[in-house]
């Protein structure tokens, strides 16, 4: 079995207090649930008008707050009972295309094996920026079929039914030419054909299995705008703390370990 890296016992990193992080009171739990609804809002209204750079815009940042709400949920770091958590899994599973419990599979597989050889979501890492551009398209479908391959029988049942339920409601959208809902099928296809460049080769690229395994962000207006989804290397060494604590992370980790924030995406 591959060792974890060495950086997560250094024991400047086990110093850090992060468990008075980890929970969440109403307010934010609400606030990460609700934070990507506002931009598909926004998507659908400008589709239905015909606006299609807006409706671009407004799918791009969804997708990304999606991204951010799936991956709380990926580590039940929303706040949430489990049960709740794996219905929130499904339902975006819905709204962003494909399955969000085979992603789960490989983005926690990704943390147990962190870079290493058989480690298939950190795969673009290991390669040019063009190369991960162009590895795009098929990132998706190997996340699933690796997922299928080795999961749990409970992550397969998972799987066909947020596929099955995939394969209706997008029947139905083209059955019907519903154009606004057309548009965002489109527009959520062609973001999952990025995400092996803007969420695994920008955080990971260059980085080490065994001190420097990802990469990270400062700046307030750069986190901001980001939704603090490259504090990387935070999120790393402390799964189990929500997106919206890892701030307050990263002035810890600066404090013990310096050296870990010169690694920036940009």
């Amino acid at each position: 079995m591959k060792k974890s890296p060495e950086i997560q016992h250094d024991p400047r990193i086990r110093s850090i207090e992060w468990r008075n992080l980890v929970p969440l009171n109403r307010y934010e739990v609400v606030r990460e649930l609700m934070l990507p609804l506002p931009w598909l809002g926004g998507s659908f209204g400008f589709a239905h008008q015909g606006q299609l750079l807006p409706a671009l815009g407004c799918s791009f940042v969804f997708f990304l707050c999606g991204l951010r709400l799936v991956h709380n949920a990926y580590h039940y770091a929303l706040g949430l009972p489990r049960v709740w958590t794996e219905r929130v899994i499904f339902l975006m599973s819905l709204l962003m295309l494909g399955s969000m419990h085979a992603v789960q599979f490989n983005h926690l597989r990704h943390h147990r094996l962190c870079m290493d050889d058989e480690d298939v979501e950190a795969r673009s890492a290991r390669m040019g920026a063009f190369q991960a551009l162009a590895f795009g398209p098929v990132f998706p479908i190997l996340l699933h079929l690796t997922a299928i391959r080795l999961g749990s029988e409970r992550i397969r049942r998972w799987i066909c039914l947020e596929l099955a339920a995939n394969v209706a409601w997008v029947g139905v959208v083209f059955t019907w030419d519903l154009t606004p809902l057309g548009y965002h099928v489109i527009a959520m296809a062609v973001g999952h054909c990025f995400t092996a460049f803007f969420a695994v080769w920008t955080v990971h690229h260059g980085c080490d299995r065994d001190h420097s395994i990802a990469r990270t962000m400062r700046g307030n207006w750069k986190n901001l705008l980001s939704y603090q989804m490259f504090r990387h290397v935070e999120h790393h060494l402390f799964p189990s703390v929500p997106t919206c604590h890892l701030d307050r992370i990263s002035e810890r980790l600066d404090q013990v370990a310096p050296e870990l924030k010169m690694n920036q995406v940009f």
